[in-house]
């Protein structure tokens, strides 16, 4: 029985309605765990607005604005965390960007500083937050980010953010390797494309969805809440022996070799 009573979850990433975050959080808030949510400021309070509205039904417990790029807001997120829980049970990392001129066209033009934004949000980010999460996750704990197939083959126009993700999987296996020991668990998940916001700033993402659900062995793509019934399983107790792993959620796309 999947079961997340009493387990207090941080969930970064949601933007909208179409945000895998967003599917990954009903479904932790199904299972019954206690939420807390993160959201992006910006200067006129418009996504604070937004997604608050939208995470209303799950009635989170903590709402904190986190720019994974400002470490003092960081520090400064995960101190209210503690103050309000006292532990953390759940991480998800959902974070991820590139400049929209790096996403089309040739990799080989990939700009230095632009190269270095989409590893700073997109990779680091989940080394930085585990790093803060780990003291206040005293009775172990699971931490689970979202990756792409991208990350391990070629994918027309996601370029620099393939390397982004392949950095980040590597990343998972080093995490799981250091925190393993108290009883924190860290794993990703590969979901198959889907239309989100940051999605959309990829080269023919939508070409890609059809091509996907031409071939798929599903004949489908995925769906947000299908991605987050496997985050649910990873951060309960049903899988309390993985650690380390990357899960492919994408209707079979990654077993095919001719596609």
């Amino acid at each position: 029985m999947l079961d997340l009573t009493g387990k207090n979850a941080l969930i970064t990433g949601i933007a909208n309605n179409r945000s895998i975050a967003w599917g990954i959080a009903q479904q932790l808030h199904k299972a019954g765990a206690n939420i807390g949510i993160s959201y992006l400021p910006d200067e006129k309070g418009k996504m604070e607005k937004k997604v608050a509205e939208l995470v209303e039904p799950l009635n989170p417990s903590v709402f904190v604005p986190l720019n994974v790029q400002d470490d003092a807001q960081i520090q400064s997120a995960f101190e209210t965390v503690g103050e309000k829980w006292g532990r953390i049970d759940i991480l998800i990392h959902c974070l991820a960007f590139a400049n929209r001129d790096d996403l089309t066209g040739g990799f080989a033009e990939t700009s230095r500083a632009g190269f270095a934004t989409a590893l700073d949000i997109s990779t680091y980010s989940l080394v930085k937050l585990c790093g803060v999460a780990k003291p206040l996750m005293t009775e172990g704990g699971s931490i689970v980010t979202l990756t792409y197939l991208g990350g391990v083959r070629v994918i027309p126009n996601y370029n620099v953010m393939g390397i982004a993700k392949a950095g980040l999987e590597m990343s998972v296996r080093y995490l799981a390797a250091e925190l393993g020991p108290q009883n924190i668990r860290v794993n990703g998940i590969s979901a198959g494309p889907i239309r989100t916001l940051a999605s959309s700033a990829v080269g023919g993402i939508l070409d890609m969805i059809h091509h996907v659900e031409a071939v798929a062995p599903l004949r489908r793509t995925v769906t947000q809440l299908e991605v987050g019934n496997t985050a649910a399983f990873l951060c309960s107790d049903l899988s309390s022996g993985m650690t380390g792993q990357i899960l492919y959620v994408d209707a079979g796309y990654e077993i095919l070799g001719m596609a």
